[in-house]
């Protein structure tokens, strides 16, 4: 790779922190728990360790996922990026350094500039210059922000042809069908008229092998499921890990695997200056992850204000990397 100059690395950056609330775990989780059935925020999980086991997860020879859509991205990711077509600003909700995104950038057609969304300054900052060192013509807009609220877009100094978000890794399925309708809308209007999506579904498929991918035998994804009990101790909590037992089924009727952890007796958790009683069997919700047949997400997209335009599937139709395109007025 070329050393490039880190001065004109820097001047090829640009941070715009819109200071967003972060949240707080102890009086979210504390809401949460007072629910039937009783749930905690999913966006916890990704704590130091919380990432080292999803990084782990993805290796798992169950967790079929990551790997498929990568298969999917090395195979067509030159028909994405004509789709996309040249000289358009690229957005990605998230820190925007996975070999996904790599894959997608090495194959842009002189792109204007790549935007970058995501909660964490420091992620986004290191993300930022790792992109600018690896495309050096390339301006790198790092926007601290949370991407589920509404938001204006900064534009790059190059004329831009259209905009083009990217939304990898089928994180859409951790949206409820009604938030995911609202969080596409909010995309149409962020990339605007002539303005496209490049997004990541997981395909519904035999409910034994999703129910693999989260319930696998190293028990891996149960030490990423109770780490979010391990994060809430820190806040001065005390869950007995050891009374509490991983599960993920496939709920049929929300098509949908819930991620559960599962109380083993009769007990009495502290958060805070509360108690929650939780009885033998009682489960907690940590994330839904929904799955999806073209048809029903097409119907979601043109809900929406998009209409798909092209998708592209593994050989066995597990995955598919979807393209929309906003709707004409």
């Amino acid at each position: 790779m070329i050393a490039f100059d880190p001065l004109s690395t820097r001047e090829r950056v640009r941070i715009v922190d819109l200071h967003p609330a972060v949240g707080d775990l102890q009086s979210e989780a504390s809401e949460g728990l007072r629910r039937s059935p009783k749930v905690l925020p999913c966006k916890y999980f990704y704590d130091a360790l919380g990432a080292r086991l999803f990084e782990a997860i993805t290796e798992l020879p169950e967790y079929y996922p990551t790997r498929t859509e990568l298969g999917i991205m090395t195979r067509a990711v030159h028909e994405m990026a004509e789709c996309i077509g040249p000289h358009a600003t690229l957005v990605e909700f998230g820190s925007g350094v996975g070999l996904k995104t790599q894959k997608l950038l090495d194959a842009a057609i002189d792109p204007s500039g790549c935007v970058l969304i995501d909660i964490s300054r420091a992620a986004l900052e290191a993300s930022a210059y790792q992109l600018a060192d690896r495309y050096d013509d390339m301006e790198v807009i790092a926007v601290c922000a949370d991407y589920t609220q509404p938001l204006r877009l900064p534009r790059p100094h190059r004329p831009s042809a259209r905009t083009v978000a990217y939304f990898p890794g089928s994180t859409i399925g951790n949206f409820t069908h009604d938030e995911a309708v609202s969080f596409l809308g909010r995309v149409a209007d962020l990339v605007g008229q002539g303005g496209g999506l490049l997004v990541g579904i997981d395909r519904k498929k035999d409910i034994g092998i999703i129910e693999e991918a989260y319930n696998d035998a190293l028990g891996v994804t149960a030490a990423f499921n109770l780490n979010i009990l391990s994060r809430l101790n820190q806040t001065g909590a005390n869950f007995d890990l050891s009374k509490f037992r991983h599960h993920a089924p496939f709920v049929e009727a929300e098509g949908r695997i819930e991620m559960r952890l599962i109380s083993e007796v009769d007990q009495s958790v502290q958060i805070g200056n509360a108690w929650i009683a939780l009885s033998a069997d009682e489960y907690i919700v940590t994330e839904h992850s929904h799955k999806y047949d073209l048809q029903q997400f097409e119907e979601m997209a043109r809900a929406a204000g998009f209409r798909l335009t092209r998708q592209w599937s593994d050989e066995r139709d597990w995955f598919s990397v979807c393209f929309l395109e906003v709707e004409d007025a």
